[in-house]
Formats: structure tokens, sequence, C-alpha cells
């Protein structure tokens, strides 16, 4: 199983983005000489009330600190955005990360970042549908010829094809079952949200199976899943320390009606019961248990822990991380 870092690239309002950026470089660092296999970051445009740095820039800076492991995104809010652009970005990003970049891709919900992005909300399904096999072609062929519903290329080549041979895997994000087929009718794999209750996810990996039996597609990528883990000397302490951060993460994701945050009654009121069989919470022992749980139910091969949440100190996440190696190497 590789482990993976799932970094946290949002920020308080007059949070000093120098001393962050500095903090991230230091986080790969760490996570190298721990034994993490890969750093991910993830997309957002106008995420107020949260600062946050673009992706693609902050991978390219990122990977100088971490030579040799895999880099990515997941997710490229793809469907608001020219697919020639992430393609060529990704290519690029893969000879950086010397043939060891990942790109995810999801459909977006926000219909705030579709309007600043000139896109309507109601296209995105299909954009992003006519993306994807366009991407791969701009990363295979020596000229593309491409004249769809919502995107053109007139018989050009792409400025520059991935080191890759194919190109990079291409992770397809999404929590409702529609997104679900959608991977697996794409030959992607499916990557389960942090916010994903343990339940919706059996039901949504059967989904996805039966989905790619039917589509007479395969997954050669294996299957990533990401978890927010609070981890700590026991679990008690553990929950302390990131619990008013977590809440206050999930209480802006709330706000923007981001789905599961944004049911039933006032987050801080359910938010124990949001956090079990969601969030991976506890000692060193207790964490190892639960990934190797989700490697057994869901043959999950690429774990990816999320450590950090606005606010949350880079003492706590270098801790965190030292401890997750301390697991990965348990898990072997």
């Amino acid at each position: 199983m590789k482990f993976g870092l799932y970094m946290a690239t949002q920020w308080p309002k007059g949070a000093d983005l120098g001393q962050e950026v500095a903090n991230l470089c230091e986080q790969t660092r760490v996570c190298k000489a721990n034994g993490f296999d890969s750093v991910l970051v993830g997309q957002h445009f106008l995420s107020e009330p949260l600062q946050m740095i673009q992706a693609e820039p902050l991978i390219a800076r990122l990977a100088a600190e971490g030579e040799g492991m895999e880099f990515g995104i997941a997710i490229v809010l793809l469907a608001m955005q020219s697919p020639v652009i992430v393609a060529e970005y990704a290519a690029s990003l893969d000879w950086i990360t010397n043939g060891n970049y990942i790109l995810g891709v999801g459909v977006g919900y926000r219909e705030e970042e579709f309007e600043g992005l000139g896109v309507p909300f109601e296209d995105r399904r299909e954009r992003f549908e006519e993306a994807i096999p366009l991407i791969r072609r701009l990363w295979t062929e020596e000229r593309v010829e491409h004249r769809g519903k919502h995107f053109t290329v007139g018989n050009l080549s792409a400025s520059i094809r991935p080191k890759r041979p194919g190109g990079p895997p291409i992770w397809v994000g999404g929590d409702i079952p529609p997104a679900v087929r959608r991977a697996a009718r794409l030959g992607c794999p499916w990557v389960v949200p942090p916010t994903m209750h343990r339940d919706d996810a059996v039901h949504r990996m059967g989904i996805y199976k039966a989905a790619m039996e039917e589509a007479g597609t395969s997954n050669p990528h294996g299957q990533p899943l990401i978890r927010e883990v609070a981890i700590g000397p026991t679990r008690e302490a553990a929950m302390a320390a990131a619990r008013p951060y977590l809440l206050a993460k999930y209480e802006s994701y709330a706000s923007w009606g981001q789905h599961s945050a944004s049911q039933g009654p006032s987050l801080a009121d359910r938010f124990d019961e949001f956090c079990a069989d969601r969030f991976i919470i506890g000692d060193e022992a207790e964490v190892a248990d639960e990934i190797a749980r989700y490697r057994e139910e869901f043959g999950v091969d690429h774990f990816l822990a999320r450590v950090q949440w606005p606010g949350f100190g880079q003492e706590g996440v270098l801790d965190a991380i030292e401890r997750l190696g301390r697991v990965s190497a348990k898990l072997g």
C-alpha cells in the first residue's frame, strides 16, 4: 500500500503565506524522510473566507523537495476549465516530477466558481465527459482534430506531452452515484473523498465495480482513498487537538453547500456523530487498524491522509507525519 499526504493548502485570512509555503516544503521533506510515497493537494477558486494557493504552481515548488515521490492534484476542477490548459499543465508537471504526476479531476459543485470562471453550471457534466478523452488524445496523438459541443482543437499538437508513456493516471473524484459510474465508464480510478461515510463508500464501491463490468472497462491504476486523520499518543489527545480545526473547516464547507457537511442541524451540535466512520482518529495502533480495514474492505492501495486544517500548527503536522510513517512501516 502506498501512503501519501493530502496537504492542507487553505489558510485563514491574515496568515503569512510565505511562511505557510515554507511549512509545506518542510512537510514534503519530512514525508520523504518517513517513507511516504506521495504528496497531493486540492483546488478551489474564490475560496473566501480561506486563502488558497493554486495547485499547479504549488506542486511544481514542492516537487523540488521530494525527488522520487509522486505528486498530484485531487482534484482539478476540470468542468470549469479548458482541457487544453489542464492537459498541458499536467504534461509539464509530469516532466517536473520525472514522470511521477497524478491528475485527479472532478466536476465541481460550487456555482460561484463556475460563475467566476464564466462557465455555465448546467454544462458541467457534459464538459467533464468531453474533456477527459480530449486530454488523453492531447497526451498521446501527434495532432488532434476535435470539434465537440464545448471544445474545439483544430488539427493541432499539444505544446508538450507527458514524460510517462500514455500520460499520468487520471483519478476521478465525486461522491454521488452518477459521478462514480462516470469514473468507471471512463476507465479511471474513483477517489473516495474525505467526507464520505464508510457505509456510503461501501455502497459507492459496489456501484463502481458494477459500472466497470457493464462498460467493459478496467482500472489499472489502483484504488485511492482520502481520509482526515487525527493521530496522537491517545485517541482522546488526538481528538482534542484536531476538533476545533476540523470543525471550523467543515463549517466553511457547509457554508459552501458541501453535501455531507451541510445536511441536518448545526454541524457543531452533531460533530462527533459526523466524524464517526468518516474520519480516522486515534493512537498509532488504532489508526493502523482502521487503515488496514479500508485495505481489506475496499482494496485500497493508495491511502492519502490529511492531517492539517486551517489554524492547526506545523508542530502537530510534523508529529502526525512521523506517527503515520511508523504506521506505514507497520502495514508494509
